[in-house]
């Protein structure tokens, strides 16, 4: 599934002009050691807001986030008493979603992602949007552009009925998520602009599990995350015998991904002809060619040394992405 939203404002990202602002809510029920709540406010995928139940303090993830109290100094105060109204907010949908799905006891998830979408050029608005959905599996979306809810449950459909009629609240949410949403994301970016600007090349490796394994090339350490990872042969891109992953995030806001080559039809004369390429939006290239000297690897060599043991740390952020709010008023309702 995706994301969930509150009552706070959003994050952003970018891409080439382009910067989403993004914010997911996510509320739990009887998941032990874990909050029952937590807001998460990305801007071009890089956390820069922070709430969950355990803390209940609505706090800055980048030290440049902290200077929207230039203008506003009640801003994480204020944005802290909306968080935890949202809290209970979210408390009470689980269980009207429990009751619409004929569920009761055990582990549940209710998410809520909003957001928007501005062009730094041309100074458009480009998106808008709001999920919510219950245990993965989405509940209800709207449709900015015609201005009609998407019911993909039956469940859901009492919801949409209520909401379509309800034509001053979608007019709220136009407004915010074109306008207010959009300011919001515009003071992000000027406070944040050389940090979401940047370009970090990848290093990049070749690792291998035993000799009968595929080969993966693995690029860590790259920002932004508009980027690609492929092998090719001489100056031709494969799409056979390779498996690429997805893009996953860093603690320390950067990405990594890896992309696997089948080498069991490779013939040892060939192995100079192909490499793989790390691609970063804009242009830079880091390219590395295959050479069996430089792959790394947990097994033994034939000389009795012990290659260096590979270990890829994939980082997993708590998803619940995506989009919105700016004034200090929960543009929700209650199902």
């Amino acid at each position: 599934m995706y994301n969930f939203s509150g009552g706070i404002r959003p994050p952003g990202s970018l891409q080439i002009m382009l910067f989403l602002a993004s914010h997911f809510y996510t509320g739990v029920s009887q998941v032990p050691n874990f909050p029952e709540f937590v807001i998460v406010g990305l801007m071009d995928e890089l956390q820069v807001e922070h709430y969950d139940s355990n803390t209940r303090r609505y706090v800055p993830k980048q030290d440049w986030a902290n200077r929207m109290t230039e203008d506003d100094q009640t801003y994480w105060d204020r944005y802290t008493q909306i968080a935890r109204g949202t809290q209970q907010w979210f408390k009470g949908n689980i269980e009207i979603v429990k009751q619409r799905l004929n569920q009761t006891g055990g582990v549940h998830v209710y998410q809520w992602m909003y957001g928007c979408e501005w062009d730094d050029e041309t100074d458009e608005v480009v998106n808008g949007y709001w999920q919510d959905g219950f245990d993965g599996e989405d509940f209800l979306v709207l449709d900015l552009k015609t201005e009609t809810w998407i019911a993909p449950v039956q469940q859901a459909v009492p919801t949409k009925q209520q909401w379509e009629n309800d034509k001053a609240m979608l007019a709220r949410y136009k407004h915010y998520y074109t306008t207010e949403c959009v300011d919001w994301l515009k003071k992000y970016v000027e406070f944040g602009r050389s940090s979401l600007m940047r370009k970090d090349l990848p290093s990049v490796s070749l690792l291998q599990k035993t000799p009968s394994s595929p080969l993966t090339c693995h690029a860590t350490g790259f920002y932004p995350d508009r980027a690609d990872l492929f092998w090719k042969k001489d100056e031709e891109e494969l799409h056979e015998d390779v498996v690429k992953g997805e893009i996953l995030p860093n603690h320390d806001g950067s990405f990594q991904m890896s992309v696997d080559l089948d080498l069991s039809g490779l013939k040892d004369e060939d192995w100079g002809r192909y490499s793989c390429v790390f691609h970063l939006a804009g242009g830079q290239e880091v390219s590395k060619r295959l050479d069996k000297r430089d792959i790394r690897t947990n097994w033994k060599t034939n000389d009795g040394g012990i290659a260096v043991l590979a270990v890829i740390g994939c980082i997993i952020g708590f998803f619940v992405y995506k989009k919105k709010h700016p004034k200090g008023k929960d543009p929700h309702q209650d199902h």
